[in-house]
């Protein structure tokens, strides 16, 4: 069979309201994604959800719908998306009522199944991540537009290709090929240049909006349209693979994909060749996202300015010490960021911020008692005083956990265009998710002279969460690189070279055939990256820091 061209359109909510026309536009096409939803993302749904149990939904989707079903109609490109959020029931309605407003007859079906909230009566949200087969049985029965809630974001990719080519559940490695496709995709532009660690290699300043072309044995080839920004090489698609993953078991509801028998190769342009993907039977459990309220929140940034910062800043702390010792917050943080300069010729590079964040499950503890003893300095406190922003009367603030059910304990539908409900099946087969056995590592390299250097001069890196984790992985550009790295960035380098993971369980797992080694830090994130609990709270950054830092690195691969 011929191969399926599946495109995405947004890779989170909020993501670049044009691209859905620049992707029907710019090329041919089969189904286009689009990937809405994220922990944070859930959270918000469901606060909106409190206020009106209509909403729970993108509400951005409809708008961009609006300007593009119809060019979707005439050109015969499917539209899959997770947009549904917590509503996906919802969404499909106010999709159907615009196709029959603008006239346009496109067939409307949606996934559910996903909500597990009433069995779960303390959290605002609970959902089960679901696979692609219900998304397969919507577009076997002729939908036009299929609405999901929480599915995994590579089973936006795995249902069509299922639907299109026949699989059915079992053939693991097809589907596991497909679910690396889809993770690369899910992103978006992360695919084509976005965030890239090379990003001075490419134009980026606008980067296209991936594609991949899957062939019926799950291969697959990740380009873009011709023309659009951006670029699509063996590193950006090596750093979308190691993007919020673990070791070499990469777990999902229909699959788990061995993400250490990934290979990669150029195949052309903006092409890059995904093949040798296997796969095995999923997990026993479903993983469940968790959303509940952790407390409330505020914070207060001091700006503090010229001489004697540590001073100045040592004065604030004890001050608001004996405040708030009235009524003291579960949780009282102090940061100071020296952003300032000596002799500088601004006054912004001449200060430096103290930030203060406290926490509590009493919202009176957190506003009031703080604002007020902030405000209260304004006269009586450091010469230069003043504040970023007055602090306000404290803001709720979330905490994402996992929990884990039978696949059973999910009910599974596709609701069909024409209101038909059709079970899906949990998989007949599951394996236990075991760790996968360390790999040999390279021969080192030669010894010879080294050099002080940033790790980012040979090595790149991305960044982000799962949960209160942060992965980081990190790729050699070259064969003689990979064999030092695998060598040199232990974890316990890692620790070394990240402080704040001194004290954290952090695991290292190698892919040697992405060149990769791929770090987990556990608890670095705290509650999640609604709970705001550092500076960057979804650890996008994390693998930047890491670039930065500097070792002893041979001259050779300098």
């Amino acid at each position: 069979m011929r191969a399926l061209r599946i495109g995405n359109f947004s890779g989170f909510y909020g993501d670049r309201a044009s691209a859905l026309r620049e992707m029907l536009t710019g090329g041919e096409l089969d189904v286009l994604t689009g990937d809405y939803l994220a922990e944070l993302t859930m959270l918000i749904l469901a606060r909106e959800r409190l206020k009106n149990p209509g909403a729970g939904y993108a509400r951005t989707f409809p708008r961009q719908l609006e300007d593009c079903l119809g060019l979707a109609h005439e050109r015969g490109v499917k539209i899959v998306t997770n947009a549904g959020g917590l509503n996906p029931g919802g969404l499909a309605a106010a999709v159907r009522e615009l196709a029959g407003r603008l006239g346009i007859p496109v067939r409307v079906a949606h996934v559910e199944g996903d909500d597990l909230a009433a069995e779960h009566p303390t959290v605002l949200a609970a959902n089960a991540y679901l696979g692609g087969f219900g998304i397969a049985e919507c577009l076997r029965a002729g939908a036009d537009v299929v609405v999901t809630g929480r599915v995994t974001d590579a089973a936006l990719v795995t249902g069509p290709a299922a639907a299109h080519f026949g699989w059915r559940p079992g053939e693991y490695d097809r589907l596991a090929g497909a679910v690396v496709a889809g993770h690369v995709l899910e992103c978006g532009t992360q695919a084509t240049g976005g965030n890239y660690a090379f990003f001075r290699e490419g134009d980026v300043h606008r980067p296209g909006f991936p594609l991949a072309e899957i062939h019926a044995d799950g291969s697959s080839v990740i380009t873009k349209h011709p023309g659009t920004g951006g670029l699509v090489d063996i590193g950006t698609v090596t750093a979308q693979l190691l993007y919020e993953t673990g070791g070499g078991r990469y777990a999902g509801p229909d699959v788990t994909a061995r993400l250490d028998t990934v290979r990669l190769s150029q195949d052309g342009p903006d092409r890059v060749r995904i093949e040798g993907v296997r796969g095995e039977a999923p997990p026993p459990t479903l993983k469940v996202g968790q959303n509940r309220l952790g407390g409330f929140r505020n914070e207060v940034a001091f700006v503090l300015t010229g001489l004697d910062i540590e001073a100045k800043a040592d004065l604030v702390r004890r001050q608001l010490a004996d405040a708030l010792a009235k009524t003291p917050p579960a949780e009282v943080r102090w940061e100071l960021v020296r952003t300032d300069r000596p002799d500088a010729d601004t006054e912004e590079t001449a200060s430096a911020l103290l930030r203060l964040v406290v926490r509590d499950a009493d919202e009176r503890v957190v506003g009031r008692a703080l604002t007020g003893a902030a405000v209260e300095l304004a006269l009586a406190s450091y010469p230069g005083f003043h504040v970023l922003s007055p602090p306000g009367k404290g803001a709720p603030y979330g905490v994402f956990e996992d929990v884990y059910v039978p696949h059973g304990a999910v009910d599974h539908r596709a609701v069909l265009h024409d209101g038909r409900r059709v079970p899906v099946a949990p998989p007949q087969d599951t394996r236990p998710l075991d760790a996968v056995p360390e790999p040999a590592l390279p021969d080192p390299l030669p010894s010879g002279p080294t050099r002080r250097a940033p790790l980012g001069l040979i090595a790149g890196a991305r960044s982000g969460d799962k949960g209160g984790n942060a992965n980081v992985g990190v790729w050699a550009r070259t064969g003689d690189a990979w064999r030092w790295l695998a060598h040199e960035l232990t974890a316990e380098r890692f620790r070394e070279l990240i402080p704040e993971s001194r004290d954290l369980p952090v695991t290292r797992h190698l892919l040697p055939n992405l060149r990769a080694v791929n770090f987990v830090v556990e608890g670095i994130l705290g509650a999640g990256v609604a709970a705001q609990a550092r500076f960057d709270p979804q650890a996008k950054a994390l693998g930047e820091w890491l670039r930065s830092r500097r070792l002893d690195i041979p001259e050779a691969l300098l």
